[in-house]
């Protein structure tokens, strides 16, 4: 669906558009802009940030046999989507070479695809629309699905009754409903959303290497909040004003400004919450040190956790063993490997 979208997009855009080109100099698009360059540090971080929340990545991750598979299909996909939002983004710029956008009365830049769109064929029209929704409801069934699926995870263990759950994806889509209606952007809601991310994912990943076994959830806790306390306080020092500094942590000037606001959040969320996870980790080995001797016990903050079992990556040993087989060896059970918080 998405392939015949580009196809028929950038068909019918080729052949019934006309570009001004008095338009192209006029517009200083091609010109070199402070947000233009902002952009080449903020989006990397808030988009490669964010992906760590979608489960749709993992799910595709565990999915891959071999570690060559994922490379293989990932570097598919890279060079798939770049290609997509490349036309998709395109469509911005001859908007305005047209004089689709801004408009009479001036419009949006958000809705440049859709004013573009207005100089298309009726029936060009209706089959983009239909697409677009399409995909939007696709796009949306997922990561509510996900959502649901999630909370059922780690909040109920799967304990919950798969009717619970499936009342559950219903009553979900009220919310959703309210804040797309009520929300004065989509933006700022996807913003709010990369600058948590982009506190809490630097921390995180530290404790997925296996060569930081004494990194805890203490440190990706504090750091992950600590990340959004540094946001404020440098919104607060940069407009002088602790309200406008809270306004900074919902991103409520979006990207669009002539300024260092938005950078600088960016900025100050994943080294503050680096900056923040270390201290915490400072402060909990120190305060287990001074408990260590002052009880008498052995100080074992720094022991590595045990080696897990080859079942712990590839299953139960049963699933491998046909029926008409010997029972096989009962193994011992290996102490648990649940991560810890302190």
């Amino acid at each position: 669906m998405v392939v015949g979208l580009i196809i028929i997009g950038v068909i019918t855009i080729g052949v019934e558009t006309k570009v001004d080109r008095n338009l192209v100099d006029s517009s200083n698009l091609l010109n070199a802009s402070l947000l233009g360059w902002q952009l080449i540090y903020i989006l990397p971080v808030a988009i490669g940030t964010n992906v760590f929340f979608i489960s749709g990545f993992w799910l595709r991750t565990f999915a891959s046999k071999t570690d060559r598979d994922l490379r293989i299909g990932t570097s598919i996909a890279t060079v798939t989507v770049a290609i997509i939002l490349t036309l998709v983004g395109v469509s911005g710029l001859l908007a305005a070479w047209t004089g689709a956008w801004p408009g009479d009365p001036p419009q949006a830049g958000s809705i440049a695809f859709f004013l573009l769109l207005e100089q298309l064929p009726a029936w060009v029209v209706g089959i983009v629309i239909v697409m677009t929704v399409s995909l939007s409801t696709a796009a949306f069934d997922s990561l509510q699905s996900a959502m649901v699926s999630t909370g059922s995870n780690d909040l109920f263990r799967n304990r919950l009754n798969l009717w619970w759950i499936r009342l559950a994806v219903v009553l979900l889509i009220f919310p959703v409903a309210v804040v797309a209606l009520k929300s004065p952007s989509i933006l700022q809601i996807y913003l709010v959303s990369d600058l948590v991310s982009a506190s809490s994912i630097p921390v995180l990943v530290i404790g997925l290497s296996s060569k930081c076994y004494w990194w805890r959830g203490f440190e990706v806790v504090v750091g992950g909040l600590g990340g959004l306390l540094t946001v404020f306080i440098f919104g607060t020092i940069y407009y002088g004003n602790a309200k406008d500094g809270a306004n900074l942590l919902v991103l409520e000037q979006s990207l669009y400004v002539d300024d260092w606001s938005a950078f600088g959040a960016f900025v100050a969320a994943p080294i503050g919450g680096l900056l923040w996870g270390f201290a915490a980790f400072t402060i909990r080995i120190s305060v287990q040190w001074m408990l260590a001797k002052v009880r008498g016990h052995r100080f074992d903050a720094f022991d590595r956790p045990p080696a897990a079992d080859p079942s712990f990556f590839t299953g139960p040993r049963e699933r491998f063993f046909d029926e008409s087989e010997p029972e096989p060896v009962t193994v011992a059970k290996t102490p648990s490997l649940k991560g810890k918080f302190l």
